[in-house]
């Protein structure tokens, strides 16, 4: 006859299983709610844009999750980590619900006409790595939001409508490598918060209607960061001469001094 603690054993051990089957169960739930929520997103993002090209004819709503759709890409647990459209022939606005792409890293719109403003909702994405939406017909302000995506190196807005001032906030985005907001309707001052941001390599701000004068601080990248092209050229900045120069389109001088 088996002693008590015998009997325990296999007993516990069977308890230990059914807990491992639960929470794998679990896991396997939460997996394909978090599958169904992005489709759902995609599927109504779908839904308002206009697709003369049929490339979002893969994206079928019935399906357990978005992974398998054509210009999606997932990681190793179903989670919509990419959204590569650009140069689609796509036109429509972007929905707020994108923001709900909680691992997404990359969202790659550009060369469309993508109309609209940019939803503030973005700036909930903070994952992102890579932020595209050039050469679309997309209004409004640049959302401060965008400065919480402390995670992007990537932020090109360039070629757009967009109007209102350059969002301080940017300058949280100490990983940023490219900020190209050139070929717009922005006015207001630079921000001089954008010397934080020791990573930059080309800051391009040029064809907008900035005014006031360039920051020290901003100038200073030329120095002690990683700047390589710096385009202010067609604004408004007092002190800026045009320069033909490749590294820097454009530079900060004194008044000359006249004097004898």
């Amino acid at each position: 006859m088996r002693s008590m603690q015998e009997k325990r054993l296999p007993d516990a051990m069977a308890a230990q299983f059914a807990a491992a089957l639960v929470t794998t169960g679990l896991l396997a739930l939460l997996t394909l709610a978090s599958g169904n929520t992005e489709g759902d997103i995609l599927y109504a993002q779908r839904q308002v844009w206009k697709d003369p090209n049929n490339v979002l004819q893969s994206w079928d709503p019935t399906l357990v999750n978005p992974c398998t759709w054509f210009h999606v890409t997932c990681n190793n647990i179903n989670s919509v980590i990419r959204v590569d459209l650009g140069n689609a022939g796509i036109s429509g606005s972007l929905i707020p619900e994108l923001g709900g792409l909680k691992n997404l890293q990359y969202l790659e719109l550009y060369d469309n006409r993508m109309a609209g403003s940019i939803p503030a909702n973005l700036g909930n994405l903070t994952s992102l790595i890579s932020l595209d939406l050039y050469n679309n017909l997309l209004s409004g302000v640049i959302p401060t939001s965008l400065g919480a995506v402390g995670s992007l190196r990537y932020l090109r807005l360039f070629g757009n409508n967009l109007t209102g001032s350059i969002p301080a906030s940017l300058g949280s985005l100490t990983k940023l490598v490219h900020l190209e907001l050139q070929k717009n309707a922005l006015s207001g001052s630079v921000p001089a918060s954008l010397g934080n941001i020791k990573t930059l390599q080309f800051l391009r701000l040029n064809a907008n209607m900035l005014t006031g004068t360039l920051p020290l601080e901003v100038l200073s990248l030329v120095l002690v960061g990683n700047l390589t092209e710096l385009n202010v050229a067609k604004n408004n900045l007092a002190g800026t001469v045009g320069s033909s120069g490749p590294r820097v389109t454009a530079v900060i001088q004194d008044a000359l001094n006249t004097a004898s």
